[in-house]
């Protein structure tokens, strides 16, 4: 049997354009852009073109744009470089519910004196615009709060957040890593000053990165050894990913409002199918409906433990997820659920279902009555 991916969130599969794109820069122009000669102008071009494509797609300037090697990356280098190059003070606001990567660049901030203010987040999964405000004082030196939640999917409210502090003078990043691809981004109108986006979340390849650093922020770079990339990530490019990257970018949001109701159609069907499967059976949307990315969706299943569900629908062909794919080697109870205070039964019975850009209806309703069929199994 063919399985069936709902686990988007974590990975896509590259876009055979995207590969069709890339493969020359691994084989026939595969020059160093930092070359002179003819290879290295050939490749110089190319990052240059994809540059350019990706700024035009996200109405950003061309010399915003910095590529790395993951979105990882690209929070550590918003977060660290910017707190360390500044001279506001030493504290930093974040929220409880950001990925790891920042989460553990703030701990890292806190290794090294920094105080820290996580700020709470409500049941339903979002912070309130009014408490990061309120948390804000004179050396406050960077406030991080990302777009859509990587495990429930929710929306934060970072338009809000970002107007005041951009009234007040006050750095904000903003990890939108699971939003690109999936919500109207316009990074000239977005009032945030640093950015992190990621290719492999949106068809692209795996290995590259981009924060898009308005020209006004002051970073320090992490590391040191050539002048590529404004000199914030040097080393030699991997102009085949960068290329990827532009491609796919190209292809997800050319379609944008196609995508979205696509992925918003599916996220419905899987939602109704797996209740009427359940026929009233227990299960709950950690979070909410609405307010929410179109492809993430968290589902508490009380009385079928989320490891047992995991493995019986892996069995069955079915791939999701427990949370965060970079915490989730391990399986142990989400941070964010556990933020949003939700009970312990709904805790360790919670799955995420993520979809795809080119999954059919009838591939999901499909999935959802295998998921019923194994959590049915598991609360006998």
């Amino acid at each position: 049997m063919e399985g069936i991916y709902l686990d988007y969130a974590a990975t896509t599969p590259v876009h055979p354009e995207v590969l069709e794109a890339m493969l020359p820069y691994w084989t026939k122009h595969f020059g160093n852009a930092s070359s002179l000669h003819a290879y290295g102008r050939t490749a110089r071009n190319a990052v240059n073109e994809s540059r350019d494509l990706l700024a035009d797609l996200l109405r950003c300037k061309p010399n915003e744009l910095v590529f790395t090697g993951s979105g990882t990356e690209s929070d550590n280098l918003a977060i660290l470089g910017t707190v360390r190059a500044s001279e506001r003070g030493k504290h930093v606001i974040t929220t409880q519910i950001e990925h790891s990567a920042v989460l553990q660049a703030f701990a890292q901030l806190e290794r090294e004196g920094f105080e820290v203010t996580y700020v709470p987040v409500r049941a339903d999964g979002r912070i309130d615009a009014e408490d990061v405000i309120r948390a804000v004082r004179a050396d406050t030196a960077l406030v991080s709060v990302m777009l859509g939640n990587n495990e429930t999917g929710m929306l934060q409210p970072v338009e809000a957040i970002g107007q005041n502090l951009r009234a007040r003078g006050v750095p904000f990043h903003v990890d939108a890593v699971q939003a690109l691809g999936k919500v109207r981004l316009n990074l000239s109108e977005f009032p945030a000053d640093l950015v992190t986006l990621s290719a492999h979340k949106i068809n692209g390849p795996k290995g590259i990165g981009a924060l898009v650093a308005k020209r006004s922020a002051r970073i320090e770079p992490l590391v040191f050894g050539g002048s590529q990339e404004r000199k914030l990530r040097p080393g030699t490019e991997s102009v085949a990913a960068i290329v990827g990257f532009a491609k796919a970018a190209e292809l997800a949001l050319r379609r944008l409002e196609e995508n979205i109701t696509h992925l918003r159609d599916l996220k419905m069907t899987f939602w109704t199918s797996l209740q009427a499967a359940l026929a009233g059976g227990d299960c709950y949307v950690n979070g909410t409906l609405a307010n929410s990315l179109p492809h993430i969706l968290n589902v508490s299943f009380p009385g079928a433990k989320t490891e047992s569900l995991l493995m019986n629908l892996d069995l069955a062909g079915v791939a999701a997820s427990g949370g965060s794919a970079c915490t989730a080697g391990a399986i142990r109870p989400s941070h964010v659920l556990q933020a949003m205070n939700v009970s312990e039964e709904r805790l360790v019975s919670a799955v995420r279902f993520s979809f795809g850009y080119s999954q059919r209806s009838q591939d999901v309703h499909n999935a959802a009555e295998i998921v019923a069929t194994c959590v049915n199994r598991l609360r006998m």
